[in-house]
């Protein structure tokens, strides 16, 4: 994992993330096709086409939304409900911080 925070339109650190540089060079620099999109059988994540593409937004916590569905649509199965929830929380926090 790198040391340097990566930030993503969601909230999430791809700098947490264990695949970073792996498998994945991150949300942003991809423009939304991270590694996990392919296990859900879907092309682009939901989170950054919707925030970028469609609203022309920097980040979420610009969004009069968040936090909306699509933060919910996709859970890691690796996570519990509880951890899930936790990091939403820590996303929100991260995005209504940011100007």
């Amino acid at each position: 994992m790198q040391s340097k925070k990566i930030e993503t339109v969601c909230g999430y650190s791809c700098s947490d993330c264990d695949h970073l540089d792996a498998e994945c060079r991150g949300c942003n620099p991809l423009r939304g096709k991270p590694f996990w999109t392919q296990f859900v059988g879907i092309e682009k994540c939901p989170i950054f086409e919707c925030c970028v593409e469609m609203r022309k937004l920097p980040h979420c916590g610009r969004c009069p939304d968040l936090i909306c569905e699509r933060f919910t649509r996709f859970k890691d199965p690796g996570m519990s409900d509880e951890e899930a929830k936790a990091g939403l929380l820590r996303m929100e926090k991260e995005l209504r911080s940011r100007k």
